[in-house]
């Protein structure tokens, strides 16, 4: 499994509804793999349906790391993704596993491979008085400055993500500088892994049909008794995971915001959109390979290529 002294990894990666779990099984199973989780909802406990996490058979198919290590009230961040999916791949090594990496959150996968841009910390004075504010004031006037200052950072943060407008926020009132011009800067560095990165895409109709339909299935599965579950475990509609695509949702109808119907059709929107902000961000990395989710054949004879093998677990001559 070593290319000039690399480690390898695969990275299977896409928009949400695509298919990666299906494919990163059959893959796993086939080349003696684990999976690596960077999907920055399924970190959290007692969020299963609204993430779409593996369920029993599937985690019991093939081993899985990052999945279910965190409370939804427990701060979270790609730092923190970043020590501990290194940690899990260096298990995975141990065990003469091959790792796969699956999951959606570009970001986190950015930093699994290659690092995090390098910036001071932020000033938790700073943090804890954009905190206060937002508290006194709601997060939509500071979510205001962020736009007028880093109106990148913004388009990718949701305005109730009021940890991470904070957080950007904060960087540029301690630097000057705005954080996606450190995360420009950043780029994608050589990673220390040899990295075969497969991004799985269809056809805009075909995509917004699967996520459609996965939105129905999810409620009929109990997203709404889900979140309700939540709530009644304590948990605020105001923590981070919380806000997301979903669970924002059914909180708007639990608490009588807004009617079913229009929930449903607000849910399917915004779970397309996110999609397509998962394709913008896949499609700047320049070494991914783009496979149609249907494509097993190829993409298994492409890792086996990859990994140096004609058979499971026989090298080529």
């Amino acid at each position: 499994m070593i290319n000039n002294d690399k480690q390898k990894l695969i990275v299977i990666c896409g928009p949400t509804g695509i298919g990666k779990t299906d494919l990163s099984l059959s893959l796993a199973e086939a080349f003696d793999g684990s999976i690596v989780s960077a999907d920055s909802m399924q970190i959290y406990r007692y969020m299963d349906i609204g993430t779409a996490k593996p369920d029993a058979v599937e985690l019991n198919r093939v081993p899985h790391y990052m999945i279910d290590i965190v409370d939804p009230d427990e701060p979270y961040d790609a730092a923190r993704f970043y020590r501990e999916g290194r940690r899990a791949i260096e298990q995975i090594y141990g065990l003469k596993r091959t790792p796969f990496i699956v999951g959606g959150t570009g970001f986190y996968l950015k930093a699994l491979l290659y690092g995090l841009f390098d910036a001071k910390p932020v000033d938790p004075e700073i943090l804890l008085r954009l905190k206060k504010e937002s508290d006194a004031d709601g997060i939509q006037p500071i979510y205001e400055r962020l736009c007028a200052c880093d109106p990148e950072a913004a388009s990718r943060i949701h305005v109730n993500d009021a940890y991470r407008v904070i957080r950007a926020l904060a960087v540029y009132e301690m630097s000057g500088k705005p954080m996606s011009e450190y995360q420009q800067k950043h780029g994608f560095k050589e990673s220390p892994f040899d990295v075969l990165k497969i991004c799985l895409f269809n056809d805009r109709e075909a995509l917004y049909d699967r996520i459609n339909r996965r939105v129905d299935q999810m409620v009929a599965d109990g997203l709404l008794e889900e979140v309700k579950t939540l709530f009644e475990m304590g948990y605020s509609e105001q923590l981070r995971p919380m806000q997301a695509i979903g669970y924002r949702h059914m909180a708007d109808f639990i608490y009588d915001r807004t009617d079913w119907d229009e929930i449903i059709e607000l849910l399917k929107r915004d779970t397309r959109r996110f999609a397509k902000r998962q394709l913008t961000w896949f499609r700047k990395d320049k070494e991914m390979i783009w496979r149609a989710p249907d494509a097993v054949g190829g993409v298994m004879a492409m890792v086996r290529d990859f990994l140096g093998e004609t058979e499971k677990g026989i090298p080529e001559n």
